[in-house]
Formats: structure tokens, sequence, C-alpha cells
């Protein structure tokens, strides 16, 4: 069985879009079973450079999954077949 794959979560504080993706994000049945990983971009500027004006913004490894609002389909397969 392979391991799911490393979803990340790019975003800033304070950030009403980021905040809105989130929340829709753990609302999504089977993504408890993701590895989410969260990176607030601000002090980091080489990801502000890279997503400054697209965040937040959900990947799995370099694909870019969804920007500004979820896309709920971007996940269907990365979850599990039984939910």
């Amino acid at each position: 069985m392979s391991s799911a794959p490393r979803l990340t979560f790019y975003f800033r504080q304070e950030c009403h879009l980021c905040e809105e993706m989130w929340q829709e994000l753990q609302q999504i049945p089977g993504v408890d079973s993701l590895s989410v990983e969260r990176i607030e971009i601000t002090a980091q500027e080489a990801l502000e450079r890279r997503f400054g004006a697209l965040v937040p913004v959900l990947t799995v490894g370099d694909q870019v999954l969804c920007n500004y609002y979820l896309d709920p389909n971007s996940l269907g397969p990365f979850l599990p077949d039984d939910v």
C-alpha cells in the first residue's frame, strides 16, 4: 500500500481567502486521511515571489491543484476510494 501524497497549503495570516479555503478543505470527506502541510509565506522571500499574488495555494509536489478558491474536484485523485 502506498502512502498518501503530501499536500501543501500556502497561505498568509489574516487573509480571508486563505481562511475560507482552509475551512472548506477541512469539510471535505476523507481529507483527514491526507497529510496537509501548512506554510505561511510572508517571511519567506522565495515563496512570496512564487505564490505572493496567488495565495491561498494548494499543491501536491510542484503541481498547483488550486488557488484563491478550493476546487474540491482537484482533490478527488488523492482521496480514499471509500469516501
